[in-house]
């Protein structure tokens, strides 16, 4: 269902012809990059946050980890991800597809810095089975975002 509602969400953009599902799974950024024959850094991990109480998705590269500093400076508590039952019910997609399409109204959108190195990437299309190929144009524009951060660092 949740792929679905993705779906729906990306045709309203145009967008719904770079959607791709696999016969395997995409759940994870090692996963995908191998599905779809890309490096993992063009995977956009898209996580998610409880933010006082408002859910918040910070979507980013996928060779990058939360950098509890920067995003302490930024939204002013600490990182404190939204545990893993409860995903689906504050997001609208479970663990594995969660992206910046087709979620749930309250749910605030952030853009990290860190995508803006790729002319393509490939966030999950809300399925575990699923990506959506686009330029970061088509992500802001999809993503309804709220603005860009710089909230992260390299993975170790």
């Amino acid at each position: 269902m949740s792929f679905q509602i993705a779906k729906e969400y990306l045709k309203h953009y145009g967008l719904e012809e770079n959607i791709m599902e696999f016969p395997v799974s995409s759940a994870t950024v090692e996963e995908a990059a191998k599905a779809i024959h890309c490096q993992k850094e063009e995977i956009v991990k898209t996580l998610a946050f409880l933010v006082d109480n408002t859910p918040i998705l910070i979507a980013t590269a996928g060779d990058m980890k939360i950098d509890n500093q920067k995003y302490r400076a930024k939204f002013h508590t600490k990182a404190k991800m939204i545990p893993l039952d409860h995903v689906e019910e504050y997001i609208g997609h479970a663990v594995g597809g969660v992206c910046p399409f087709g979620v749930k109204e309250n749910v605030e959108i952030y853009l990290d810095n860190s995508l803006k190195r790729f002319q393509c990437i490939y966030p999950a299309a809300g399925s575990s089975n699923s990506a959506v190929k686009l330029t970061l144009e088509e992500l802001e524009k999809a993503s309804r975002y709220k603005e860009w951060v710089d909230v992260c660092k390299c993975m170790e």
